[in-house]
């Protein structure tokens, strides 16, 4: 090798290592503080394997709320990011300021996957419209008319669950409920997953999730780098899925269309706001609301109404009967209060009885504190913006990391954190504690659109099946339960198998 060579080789490697080290090192050099980063793995080291993002957090937040800090420094591999653990703050990006925070920075690349072009990844003023749009189907008034529809798939849930008996395994019989409802709710589709787990919209909805598009540190780069994998083209999705999810709606629409069928759900809201005149909406960039939208525009958000519903339902069903199963005091109490609703209401599972079971809202609500479907939430810094009473200025295009998981485990504000408590929701317990305390679903202008809908299919479900059936240990059932290090979202690493009995 010639001097040269050797020399233009050092010099690239000096560079190299001057540009990680300015990187890895721009908290730090804010008077920000961090913990010490790996060049190219930044504070992911055992992401994985030895740890999951719940892990890395509340390493975190225990280190800077342990200082004293409003924000730390986090690097999730080359992404740099403000981890947030002041709770007034966060109430500032989430609500007070959140016109500095209203995007996500998510992947999305619509020109070559459709799907993608969700209210999930939308920004600015595309997704403020359609936040407007899609909130009315939302509202009590058309939460009573779905209602109906839940309840009937509830019932083949309990019919279903008497099959399984004496022992099941909880998850998969909650993701078989709960791909029902949404299928019928967003798409009209009778999906029948519950009579058969290996119909059409439960066999696609299940590769999403466990047949990815690619490896590990494909879906890094497209999770962490969300710019640069559009740039490449990315896609999320196999293409049979996307096929599949957008037929589903295609089928449905010129369905409903031609034989003038009304059923005031989802799917209708969507056609509501279909282009007439489709040819020249998918012309125009972007989402134009005021122009209509198009098919696949449509399907998008029947998508992100299927696989956001869809893992947060099951999650929460499933560790809130692992709970009931492992705490039979609080199972039986919370079976008495649906039974004596229930005789109230002539046995019907109405929307008002639903409404007067306030022990039930507890026992969910201490279910998604315990078991936070995601670890975190992220937004984008939309402009500069300064952190109150400091002079700390956050730059446009920062991201911005709430561990949820992390403060809803924390023992200052939920003493003994790790113990299951639905009395920590009890009126004089939750109005002591900061509004930004609990938020399961996120908060703000921007948190999830579907949290009333989402609750809603978790409630009758769970009335269904504790109304017929006790729910106990079985040989098979870990306590304390296992959790999975690679998926982003909570879940059991070996299932949740229960004994199941009639009452």
């Amino acid at each position: 090798m010639s001097y040269a060579v050797l020399s233009f080789a050092l010099v690239v490697v000096a560079l190299l290592l001057l540009y990680l080290h300015n990187h890895y090192s721009y908290w730090a050099r804010r008077g920000i503080p961090q913990e010490d980063p790996i060049y190219g793995l930044g504070n992911m080291k055992g992401i994985g394997r030895e740890f999951h993002f719940r892990d890395i957090n509340s390493r975190l937040y225990k280190r800077y709320k342990r200082d004293g800090a409003p924000i730390g420094g986090i690097y999730m591999f080359f992404l740099r990011g403000a981890f947030v653990v002041d709770l007034d703050l966060i109430k500032h990006i989430l609500i007070k300021d959140f016109s500095s925070f209203h995007d996500r920075g998510i992947f999305n690349n619509v020109r070559d996957e459709p799907l993608t072009g969700h209210l999930l990844t939308l920004e600015g003023e595309e997704w403020r419209c359609m936040r407007n749009k899609l909130t009315p189907v939302f509202t009590s008034g058309k939460m009573k008319f779905m209602y109906p529809t839940v309840v009937a798939v509830a019932e083949n849930l309990s019919r279903t669950c008497g099959q399984l008996a004496p022992e099941f395994e909880v998850k998969e019989l909650s993701a078989r409920y709960t791909t029902d409802v949404i299928g019928t709710c967003a798409f009209g589709i009778d999906c029948n997953s519950l009579s058969d787990p290996n119909a059409d919209f439960r066999r696609y909805g299940r590769s999403i999730f466990e047949k990815p598009r690619h490896s590990q540190l494909v879906q890094a780069l497209i999770l962490f780098n969300p710019k640069l994998a559009r740039k490449l083209r990315c896609k999320l999705f196999n293409d049979e899925v996307s096929e599949f999810f957008i037929d589903a709606v295609r089928n449905t629409v010129e369905y409903r269309i031609k034989n003038k069928v009304k059923r005031n759900d989802f799917m209708d809201m969507l056609i509501d706001m279909m282009a007439e005149d489709q040819e020249a909406a998918a012309k125009h960039e972007g989402i134009d609301v005021s122009q209509g939208l198009t098919l696949l525009q449509m399907a998008a958000q029947a998508f992100v109404f299927f696989i956001a519903g869809f893992h947060t339902s099951l999650t929460t069903m499933s560790f809130c009967l692992y709970e009931l199963a492992i705490n039979p005091k609080i199972q039986d109490q919370l079976r008495e209060e649906i039974v004596s609703v229930l005789n109230a209401h002539n046995n019907n599972v109405t929307y008002e009885a639903l409404k007067e079971m306030s022990y039930l809202d507890k026992v969910l609500n201490e279910t998604l504190r315990k078991y936070t479907v995601l670890p975190h939430l992220v937004r984008t810094a939309t402009s500069d913006y300064r952190v109150p009473n400091s002079s700390l200025v956050l730059e446009k295009g920062t991201t911005v990391v709430i561990p949820v998981d992390a403060i809803h485990h924390d023992p200052e504000i939920f003493p003994d954190p790790d113990r299951f408590d639905p009395s920590r929701f009890d009126t004089e317990h939750a109005e002591k504690r900061h509004g930004c305390a609990f938020f399961p679903f996120g908060d703000g202008p921007r948190n999830c659109i579907g949290l009333r809908f989402g609750k809603m299919q978790a409630k009758v479900g769970l009335i269904h099946l504790l109304r017929d059936y006790k729910f106990s240990r079985s040989a098979r059932t870990e306590v304390p339960i296992v959790l999975s290090k690679r998926n982003f979202v909570i879940e059991a690493q070996n299932g949740i198998y229960l004994r199941v009995e009639r009452v």
